[in-house]
This record gives structure tokens, sequence and C-alpha cells, in this order.
């Protein structure tokens, strides 16, 4: 669907400054958004599913573990497919405002992708390195989007997400270094393009609503402080955009491509462009801490 065409609807959740601001900016940023009640449904289903990873001593197609987790103290670098495991993250992903907002930026009809918690643990939790989301996972048009909900308050000295606005206008930005080599990350030949001095961390407090155009440049800090940054990110996109590469099969929920607003696209929507392929990971995808790391590692079977 054409941004005009989006547009020509009335607004579900959001004000017509926000959808302006958002494609002018590639980003929205809206302070405790989410309501006391679900965030406190949120939180509960995180910490049940913390105390489950107590048990674990390696990652697997769950869990994604940081280096020191152990059963008195667990350390998580990220959930995947957190719909799938416990049913407050799909009752949110399906049935809260968060589907209406993407309605309001991508069109009435609207398709799930995905969902997990990277959390961002206190006293060394990853550093996430300047990129984009949709090099990822490459669709037929640019509808694509990330909505990110705060599940604590985050401080400035908790490695805050971070995004450069207006760099979503910049296209997609190569993700592979001179050698061929997928990074997961802006290669340095293309990073210089990006304005990163302008970055603005996005901090807020419980049910602070972050959401992500597919293009914008973000990334995060080290969180040296002593709490922890979980992020609970749920995926959408427009009925007519369709996935070009096989979608990891770790981030790969039950509800991928779930209708949650609208009716199945009876078309599909194609944007001009080159859109250069991610490597084949439907079988071996870890994560992007991994990825931007150069770890390697074949998740086990959850």
């Amino acid at each position: 669907m054409q941004l005009d065409e989006v547009l020509a609807y009335p607004p579900r959740a959001l004000t017509r400054e926000q959808r302006s601001l958002y494609f002018e900016q590639g980003y929205l940023h809206l302070r405790e958004f989410v309501s006391p009640e679900w965030v406190e449904r949120l939180q509960r289903a995180s910490e049940r599913l913390v105390e489950q990873s107590r048990q674990l001593t390696e990652s697997n197609e769950m869990f994604v573990l940081d280096k020191g987790h152990c059963a008195p103290a667990p350390r998580l670098r990220r959930l995947n497919c957190a719909v799938d495991y416990d049913p407050a993250f799909w009752e949110y992903a399906s049935e809260s405002l968060l589907p209406d907002i993407a309605a309001d930026l991508i069109g009435p009809d609207v398709k799930f992708r995905e969902s997990l918690i990277n959390f961002k643990w206190a006293g060394g939790g990853d550093e996430v390195r300047w990129h984009q989301d949709l090099p990822y996972y490459p669709h037929t048009n640019s509808s694509p989007l990330l909505m990110l909900t705060c599940l604590e308050d985050v401080g400035p000295d908790q490695a805050p997400l971070m995004v450069v606005p207006g760099s979503h206008r910049l296209g997609l930005l190569d993700h592979y270094d001179r050698e061929d080599n997928w990074i997961g990350r802006v290669c340095d030949e293309d990073l210089p393009r990006v304005p990163v001095d302008e970055a603005v961390a996005l901090t807020g407090g419980a049910g602070t609503l972050i959401v992500l155009h597919g293009c914008i440049v973000h990334g995060s800090r080290h969180n040296l402080s002593d709490r922890n940054r979980p992020l609970l990110t749920c995926g959408y996109s427009s009925a007519d955009a369709f996935c070009y590469a096989p979608f990891p099969s770790g981030l790969t929920s039950r509800y991928i491509w779930r209708i949650v607003r609208g009716r199945p696209a009876k078309y599909a929507h194609h944007e001009a462009g080159r859109y250069r392929m991610p490597p084949d990971y439907s079988d071996t995808y870890t994560s992007i801490f991994e990825m931007q790391k150069g770890e390697k590692r074949r998740p086990a079977t959850a």
C-alpha cells in the first residue's frame, strides 16, 4: 500500500502528528504509552520464563544465554518467540493497541512477524552495533516495523536504545564486509553515510513504546549499570509485504504471518530497488549478538 493510501485512513491509535513524525524521522518514542495493567502482565510473564531458564547450561532455540549464566544467577541475552511461550505475550501482540498502531503506519491489513525479549542484562549486557533490521529479512516493500516495549524503567545509564533520526531515508545499507562475510551491522564503508553523532537515546519509564521503521539505523552500548533493560519486541508488516528470504528457524513463531488486523492481501506490493539477500539462516540463525561478534553456534532443539 502506498503512503497516500495509508494516510487516507483515519488514525486508530496515533495522532496525525505522530504519524507524520514517524514518516519524517523513522521512529516514534511514546513515553509510558502502555497501560500499567499490560505492563504488569508482561513483567510477570517475563519473570516466569526467566525462572524457567535457570535449568539451562547452554543456549537453545528458546533462550540465548549470556556469559556467566547459572541457576543461582541467570543471565540472558534473549528470549526468542516470546508469543509461543506465554499467552500474555500473544494477547498483547494481537489484542492490544499495537496492531492498531501498525495499521496507522502501514495500512489497515496487518500481519504479525516475530516477538522476542532482548534483556540487556545488568553488569555488561551486550553492545549492539549500528544496524538496520530490513537487511536481516528483506521484503517486497519497506512496511515492516518493530515495536519495542520497555518492561522496566530505562535510564541513560542502562544502555538505552539509540536511533539516528531520518536514517531510514538512506535505504538499505550493506551489512557485509569487504570479503563478503555477513557481519550483521552497517559495514565500515557505509557507516560514514550515517550521522551517528545525531543519535538519540530513547529512555523512559516502564510501558514506554518505541516504534522503529525497518530501515532506521539503531544500536545500543554495553549495559554497565546494576539494572537490567528488558525490551519486548513485536514485529509487523503490511499484509501485502512478503519476505524474500527464509525466516530464521529460531525466530519462526507458530503465529508468523498471522493476520492481526484487516484481511490477507490479494496482491503483493513491490517497491523498486535492489535488495541484497542475507545468508540462509533458516536452520542456523543464532542471534544478532553472536553474529556481530562472529561467534559460531548451531542452536540446539528447545
